[in-house]
């Protein structure tokens, strides 16, 4: 996963490369938020708090009908820093018209031409195998995925989000497919290399 998002995060900023910033970061905040394609394409300012650290994706959007809080890790609040930088338009990620969103079309042309074996779904269950294997509760997990719990008994207990509960979990997350050390490192890298070129 770590190299995805290597792939991901700077293939946009190679150049020659025929990903487009916003492509490219779309992915990556797919990656580090776990969140469906569809929800994200949507994704508008309004939704977003940086400072809270928080997208709230309004439940018109939801697969199951419900509004859902999604935690935001530094690396995913970095990308969006960078997207507000770029602001046109009410889309966080706006397609080649403003006024749109990014389309289905333009994310299956990212990954081909990152050249990634892999499907935005399966991003999600990457996620749900790493917390799996890292011994994540079962329910956070669920919650994060926003998966309906069909057990009537279970789903009446869990009426709230976890959202303060689920940070911890993202930022972990957000680690181990995008170490904040790495990620400064190599930035400064390709500062250094843009400042000898100029």
């Amino acid at each position: 996963m770590t190299r995805l998002w290597q792939k991901t995060k700077y293939r946009a900023f190679t150049p020659g490369s025929k990903c487009s910033i916003q492509s490219a970061q779309f992915v990556s905040s797919i990656i580090l938020t776990a969140a469906r394609s569809g929800e994200a394409i949507g994704a508008k300012w309004d939704e977003i708090d940086l400072g809270a650290k928080t997208w709230t994706v309004p439940a018109a959007r939801m697969k199951a009908g419900r509004e859902h809080s999604v935690p935001l890790s530094e690396q995913a609040c970095a990308i969006l820093r960078k997207m507000e930088k770029l602001r046109k338009s009410e889309f966080v990620f706006p397609g080649d018209k403003p006024e749109r969103p990014l389309s289905g079309m333009s994310l299956t042309m990212v990954m081909r031409r990152l050249k990634v074996d892999a499907t935005v779904h399966g991003f999600r269950s990457s996620f749900r195998d790493w917390a799996a294997e890292n011994g994540v509760d079962f329910h956070m997990a669920e919650t994060a995925l926003a998966h309906t719990v069909r057990n009537s008994t279970t789903a009446a207990y869990l009426r709230t989000q976890l959202i303060n509960e689920r940070r911890p979990m993202m930022k972990a997350w957000a680690e181990y497919c995008a170490p904040l050390e790495a990620l400064a490192q190599r930035s400064k890298k390709r500062r250094l290399s843009l400042n000898a070129a100029a």
